[in-house]
């Protein structure tokens, strides 16, 4: 296996134990009355992920990608069903499922990954024709797209939206073939924010944020606020003041924050630094695929954690709009770490296939 790959990725899901536990112990003990809350829901996710990852490594992909399509029709069930389950913070975007919390659009995601990569890997498929673009792929992804952003959850819904363009992109389809589907998804993406007013005011808080980033949502001020308290070196570890119910979700999509103020700048820089290692070696591996699907599979997710890198870290910073997308492999939430590692184990089982040498 690339080890280059592997252990960046051990040191994040480390960091992320400690900073879930830093950023969450007096949430959960007001909360719940014990400090380790979030913490052992958080090892039991880290130990199914463990064991999932060591299953995706040892399995043959190529083989298994022709049940892509019944998985992903599963999914798609699954993103039905969370409109039976009672609404959390205003949104239905959870299963339930006894002690376990399950968010389907994560596991849509990478499914939706997976079936690119060995649909547009097929011979028989003729890229060149734009009616095999868009018949068989805008209903089956599009079904799935319009119930995630009915939960809603439009941050989700435009990191896989983007995922899918690129793959697209990387596959050989015709940019103006793609622009039949780009331009039909920017207006009615314009449609629904400006005239139905669908997240109308996180766009208006994210453009008065880019001005001040003190006049914008309080969660953005907090975060900023958050950022500024760590400056080089940060307050130290656990001495964090921002989880003391300032900083909304100090141990979810906002976690980022709550490094910088404990560990600083130069805590930051060392996550972004093995971020860069990740996403570069699963660059690395894409290229020495020896075939299309590895290609595309690697490239696929590698390029969707790199996006959901870039947009929760944009929305901390006051970049972006507030999207709602946990940081992978630190932000607490058992979907997102399950399908991080996932990710990983998938880049690392395809390091390893046969005449493959990874430099």
């Amino acid at each position: 296996m690339d080890k280059k790959l592997l252990y960046p990725a051990l040191c994040l899901l480390v960091i992320g134990m400690v900073m879930i536990y830093s950023s969450s112990s007096v949430m959960a003990q007001s909360r719940f009355g014990s400090q380790i809350f979030f913490l052992q829901r958080q090892i039991l996710w880290l130990t199914l992920a463990l064991v999932a990852g060591l299953v995706i490594v040892k399995i043959d992909l190529k083989r298994c990608a022709a049940y892509s399509v019944p998985l992903l029709f599963i999914s798609i069930v699954m993103l039905a069903l969370v409109f039976l389950m009672p609404a959390r913070n205003g949104s239905h975007r959870w299963l339930f499922l006894g002690p376990l919390t399950i968010q389907p659009s994560e596991i849509f995601k990478i499914l939706v990954i997976f079936y690119l990569a060995f649909s547009l890997s097929q011979k028989k498929r003729n890229i060149e024709d734009w009616k095999q673009i868009v018949f068989p792929y805008a209903p089956l992804i599009g079904i799935g797209l319009i119930l995630i952003i009915l939960e809603p959850g439009l941050g989700s819904a435009l990191t896989i939206t983007l995922t899918v363009l690129t793959i697209f992109f990387l596959a050989g389809v015709r940019l103006r073939h793609l622009a039949l589907l780009i331009f039909p998804l920017a207006g009615l993406a314009s449609f629904m924010v400006f005239v139905l007013g669908y997240k109308r005011d996180r766009v208006i808080d994210y453009l008065s944020a880019i001005e001040n980033p003190l006049t914008g949502s309080y969660q953005i001020k907090q975060a900023i606020l958050t950022l500024g308290a760590g400056n080089l070196f940060g307050v130290g570890l656990g001495n964090g003041r921002q989880k003391l119910f300032f900083l909304p979700y100090p141990h979810t999509d906002f976690i980022f924050a709550s490094i910088g103020e404990e560990l600083g700048f130069v805590g930051l820089a060392a996550i972004l630094i093995l971020f860069y290692f990740i996403i570069w070696r699963g660059i690395k591996i894409a290229l020495y695929q020896p075939d299309k699907f590895g290609y595309l599979l690697a490239m696929g997710v590698t390029l969707a954690m790199m996006i959901a890198v870039l947009m929760n870290i944009g929305v901390v910073t006051s970049i972006l709009p507030t999207t709602g997308i946990p940081l992978p492999l630190l932000s607490y939430g058992g979907s997102a770490l399950l399908v991080s590692v996932a990710a990983i184990a998938i880049l690392l089982n395809l390091s390893r296939r046969k005449g493959m040498i990874v430099r």
